[in-house]
């Protein structure tokens, strides 16, 4: 994958994940589907964890500065913590049901 290919699939990455946090809380049907779907191109394009972790904060970021901005608390931001969780435990079970036994 070029350079270029990897900062455009990282950009998807990151607005997938967006929408993933925005309606984590809600009664989206579609949610599991974004998740699976997030998940597997995280798998399959090998995104290391760090990774992953380093585009929550940057999204639980940008959200605390909006807050503020409009003056409102960003404490109901660390419930979003259990969807990073969420992410890093189904991509673990994929990798542990990819492995060989």
């Amino acid at each position: 994958m070029t350079r270029a290919e990897e900062q455009r699939l990282l950009q998807q990455l990151k607005l997938d994940y967006r929408e993933i946090l925005i309606n984590y809380f809600t009664t989206d049907t579609k949610l599991k589907e974004k998740i699976d779907k997030f998940i597997n191109a995280v798998f399959y394009a090998n995104i290391p964890v760090p990774q992953i972790i380093e585009i929550h904060m940057e999204l639980i970021d940008e959200f605390s500065k909006q807050l503020k901005f409009e003056g409102r608390s960003n404490e109901a931001l660390l419930d979003y913590r259990l969807t990073l969780i969420d992410i890093l435990a189904h991509l673990c079970e994929l990798y542990r049901t990819s492995m060989p036994k």
